[in-house]
């Protein structure tokens, strides 16, 4: 049996559309593989770069799951998906060792008014990340912060969680709820959902704006200039995310972005002379720029005395 029957066949099985063979016999070699990649369900489920996956490492946590400030093992995956294997992102691979600060994205205070300080105790590099990592303390409990930019060794940090009938004054490294600072604060390290963990504004040297407020819901925007609508829980970091000067460093060879981890992009698929050539669609249809015919409506009526007494209602079915 050839493989396109045995396609066939499975497909078949699954409940899908099937095509005689005779039709498959009469179609070209790239019409057939077309079709093949159509009805390849490994195919349509491939993972694509982004939503919140990571392709460049994995990290080996700690058995426990219990939190720790000690540098954490990685394995590289060379921009392939995890579970798969497959290479999803090409431009990535290779690069320096690298070990992970694990980074405590939760920063929830106390409800009733009162806050959790917490003291900075070092400004450190993240080979990792393009932010600096503020290594901060309260009590026998350490964690690490993304840092602020003029935040220093030495500095008290505050964290609260409650939402005051007036705003309260922003003071850079605090965390407040986005309900609870006034319109026009800088903010960094934004959760999406109460309670979610930091997932907005995290990159070196960005930051966002509480623009405006409607109702109980906070409107922020974002380093992109895109606005997003948040619930007023929703905690969030004042101030601008440190290492300023990142977006304008100089790279300097290509040597030293393999050492980023980060691939040429020479020798990779061209929309104009890849491996595939130019890809050729079909035109799309005319666009009809015709105005409507009037419609008259009809009115349906019942007869008293065979159901239920209907108001006269216009409908919009077309005369025929």
């Amino acid at each position: 049996m050839t493989s396109m029957n045995i396609l066939i066949r499975n497909l078949a099985t699954m409940g899908l559309k099937t095509i005689s063979p005779s039709v498959l016999s009469s179609t070209t070699y790239a019409q057939n593989q077309s079709l093949v990649r159509h009805f390849n369900i490994a195919h349509i489920n491939r993972p694509k770069p982004g939503g919140a996956k990571n392709y460049r490492y994995s990290v080996h946590y700690p058995e426990d799951g219990e939190y720790t400030i000690k540098p954490l093992k990685t394995t590289k995956l060379g921009g392939r998906d995890p579970e798969t294997g497959r290479i999803v992102v090409g431009t990535r691979g290779g690069g320096h060792k690298q070990n992970y600060r694990w980074v405590d994205w939760f920063r929830t205070g106390p409800k009733d008014g009162t806050y959790l300080e917490e003291r900075v105790i070092d400004i450190r590099y993240d080979p990792i990340r393009s932010a600096r990592l503020a290594l901060v303390g309260s009590g026998d409990k350490l964690r690490y912060l993304i840092a602020t930019e003029n935040m220093k060794k030495g500095d008290l940090i505050r964290t609260s969680s409650a939402i005051p009938r007036i705003p309260v004054r922003p003071k850079e490294g605090d965390a407040h709820p986005v309900g609870a600072l006034p319109i026009g604060t800088i903010v960094n390290c934004v959760e999406k959902f109460p309670g979610d963990g930091a997932r907005l504004i995290k990159a070196a040297g960005t930051s966002g704006l509480i623009t405006r407020k409607v109702g109980k819901q906070v409107i922020l925007q974002l380093a992109s200039k895109r606005e997003v609508i948040l619930e007023p829980e929703c905690m969030a970091t004042v101030g601008r995310v440190s290492n300023v000067d990142h977006g304008n460093e100089h790279v300097g060879s290509a040597q030293r972005r393999r050492w980023l981890g980060r691939r040429p992009a020479s020798g990779l698929w061209q929309r104009k002379d890849g491996y595939c050539g130019r890809k050729i669609k079909p035109t799309l249809p005319p666009k009809p720029f015709v105005k409507r015919k009037s419609e008259t409506p009809i009115l349906r009526l019942t007869i008293p005395g065979e159901g239920p007494t209907r108001p006269v209602i216009p409908s919009t079915d077309r005369v025929s």
